[in-house]
């Protein structure tokens, strides 16, 4: 039953990252890649601390391109990494982070954004996404952006 509800329930792409993943807690890279990303993981949280003594939200792009057509990309791994790799931050920092769309590109396809938060801050993250959100929508259909009466 675990093996048939692992093969058949995570996709290729989730395969690859856990025996990625695997690789590099096995014997003998352990010291090499792990103690070496707690040490960088222990910077990043040092970095987003200091910036929010300056601030209440960080926001940035999701990822570094508009979105891609869907299946647009699966045969090509590094295509993949590359699209998250702005939201891996708020992971290894362990901040709270939330992605909301912002637009869309000419093509019509989704543009993001990712709100960052203070540690146990969840409320503050989900007010400026829930801006977020509704300005968006304003500047899309101002219209139905309009109070109700």
């Amino acid at each position: 039953m675990y093996r048939r509800t692992r093969d058949s329930g995570l996709g290729s792409e989730v395969k690859r990252r856990i025996m990625l993943g695997t690789y590099a807690l096995s014997a003998g890279y352990y010291d090499a890649y792990y103690l070496k990303a707690q040490r960088v993981r222990a910077l990043l949280a040092r970095d987003f601390d200091q910036a929010f003594s300056f601030v209440d939200a960080i926001v940035t792009p999701t990822t570094p391109t508009v979105a891609f057509k869907l299946g647009e990309k699966t045969d090509d791994p590094l295509a993949m990494y590359l699209a998250d790799i702005y939201t891996v931050t708020a992971n290894l920092a362990g901040v709270p982070g939330i992605s909301v769309p912002c637009g869309a590109s000419r093509e019509g396809l989704p543009i993001g954004v990712q709100i960052f938060g203070k540690y146990f801050d969840e409320p503050t993250v989900l007010r400026v996404a829930h801006v977020v959100e509704h300005a968006m929508a304003a500047v899309v259909n101002p219209i139905s952006a309009l109070p109700k009466p």
